[in-house]
């Protein structure tokens, strides 16, 4: 059985908080997915990637600045109707009210852990693929 391909966006206006979430992730979240990453460090480059690029789930730093990834993954989701799923990465779990307004499919909590976000990353993955 071949791996499935999959296009992860980061993005974070930060390089550092980029790699942690691409190490946390992982290039096989699980068995079966194989995951290569565009990164995004501003507002308009998220955009053009998600025109761009067949993505296939967004991860979206919620700490940037100036552009939140909150916001990012609220303005998509009302912009497209084919947005491709979305976990925004939080500093507070008492942020997840506010992901949840924004339609987010998932929350993680900075520091990220690997287990979690690749779990969580994997599922993301496969329910959008079962779609």
């Amino acid at each position: 059985m071949s791996d499935r391909q999959c296009t992860v966006l980061l993005y974070s206006d930060d390089p550092q908080v980029r790699d942690r979430m691409r190490l946390a992730v992982g290039t096989r979240p699980a068995p079966g997915l194989r995951v290569e990453f565009v990164e995004a460090s501003d507002y308009a480059e998220c955009v053009r990637l998600v025109d761009d690029y067949e993505i296939d789930l967004m991860l979206l730093d919620g700490e940037a600045s100036p552009g939140g990834g909150i916001g990012i993954a609220r303005q998509i989701k009302d912009d497209r109707d084919d947005a491709p799923p979305t976990c925004v990465v939080i500093a507070r779990a008492a942020d997840r009210w506010l992901a949840a307004y924004a339609e987010v499919d998932a929350t993680l909590v900075h520091p990220l852990d690997p287990v979690t976000t690749g779990a969580t990353v994997a599922e993301l993955l496969r329910t959008h693929a079962a779609a």
